[in-house]
């Protein structure tokens, strides 16, 4: 019985995990923590994004089969502890190769989260037999996740108002270790027999590796979740001067993008219902990129500020939750041994389609903003009529 009580904590603990660990205060004043206080450049700034993001990717694996090779409580409590670490080395001193350093750590921290929490989750679950609650207890990890952000920033301006543009970087390591805190209370599933053997780091590595390679379904989520997700990352980078176009001060671009975050965690919180009201799982995956894709076509079209914001909303709202659905859906077709290794070789995936598509974003940025969310929101479109998932590989 206290074993499945401990089962049971786990997803409450891993929700508030995410909640503090993404509490990332300095997302509110990102441009003028870098220019104002770091004394970098815009092209510099974009720069430490995509040192950032190919960390991202080179960690994403060896981070993922770490968390299988000791455990997924380890890689957690390790990962918070180094974002904490990043923090402090960020507002250290504005230099621009320590940042870069801090890059670095904030990329090993994400990846030893990335995966972890998720198989950790789905090992409670499924030590209770309750891997049907999989979909719902994913979504309500990343509702918590986004409500940190929200937290983050609301707050973080105000922050930075009263004790400067470095502070909300400085006041992150309180909820970094808070997350660590919590993260050492949490219970490890056994993923192997009792006296089995444990295998080589490597042998994970490439058990793993020819798991996810021979498995046709889960590429192909993973390519479609990889695609529609790096078209929706460019709103991220467009939002604000689509807000700026329409006359929205920069004061409230936080509540635009409160607002967002709120639409998605009432999204995920919702999921169940709206595959009910749509029919099937495949409706709703598709509906949503069509949704997200059509309002991205209009940010492109419509300069009024009031319905810019609103569409903004929406296209968040239905872009960007998709990575825990999918993330449920490809839970059901990998062992437990080889989860957090699996989970991460998609998650790089994803990270790989940013890193090639961000670029190319950004050049049709610098030709124009309005055409550039109508090209992706045209892209989006697409992959929702030509989608090739079928409602049996969501069944499992």
């Amino acid at each position: 019985m206290s074993s499945q009580i401990g089962y049971e904590t786990n997803l409450w603990k891993l929700k508030g995990i995410r909640l503090l660990f993404w509490m990332h205060f300095f997302a509110a004043v990102l441009i003028p923590f870098y220019v104002d206080w770091g004394g970098l450049k815009l092209s510099q700034v974009l720069f430490l994004n995509s040192w950032f993001m190919l960390w991202i990717f080179l960690l994403e694996v060896p981070t993922g089969t770490v968390a299988d090779f000791l455990g997924r409580k380890i890689s957690l409590i390790t990962g918070s502890v180094v974002a904490a670490i990043a923090a402090l080395l960020y507002a250290s001193k504005p230099d621009f190769y320590i940042f870069l350093a801090a890059e670095v750590l904030f990329a090993v921290s994400f990846t030893l989260h990335s995966g972890a929490d998720e198989a950790l989750a789905y090992d409670s679950l499924k030590e209770k037999e309750r891997e049907s609650r999989a979909k719902r207890t994913l979504a309500a990890m990343e509702s918590f996740k986004l409500g940190g952000i929200v937290v983050a920033t609301v707050s973080g301006g105000f922050i930075a108002a009263h004790f400067g543009y470095d502070a909300p970087m400085r006041f992150y390591v309180l909820p970094a270790i808070a997350s660590c805190v919590l993260a050492c209370t949490l219970k490890e599933p056994l993923m192997r027999a009792a006296g089995a053997p444990r295998p080589s780091y490597f042998s994970i590595l490439r058990e793993g590796w020819r798991f996810f390679v021979k498995s046709p379904v889960l590429i192909l989520l993973t390519a479609e979740l990889s695609f529609t997700n790096a078209l929706a990352w460019g709103l991220i980078w467009l939002f604000q001067p689509l807000l700026a176009s329409a006359g929205l001060p920069v004061a409230y671009y936080g509540v635009v993008h409160a607002a967002a975050c709120i639409g998605q965690i009432f999204f995920l919180s919702n999921v169940e219902r709206l595959e009910g009201l749509l029919g099937s799982k495949r409706a709703l995956l598709v509906s949503a990129t069509l949704v997200a894709g059509g309002a991205f076509v209009l940010l492109g079209m419509i300069g009024h500020l009031a319905v810019v914001a609103v569409l903004i909303v929406v296209g968040f709202t239905f872009s960007l939750p998709r990575i825990p659905i999918f993330s449920a859906y490809m839970n059901r077709y990998i062992p437990s041994d080889k989860r957090a290794t699996v989970l991460s070789l998609t998650s790089m995936c994803r990270t790989l389609a940013i890193v090639v598509v961000n670029p190319l974003i950004g050049l049709l940025a610098d030709w124009s903003v309005a055409y550039t969310i109508i090209i992706l929101g045209v892209g989006l479109m697409a992959v929702g009529f030509f989608s090739r998932i079928e409602e049996r590989h969501l069944e499992g």
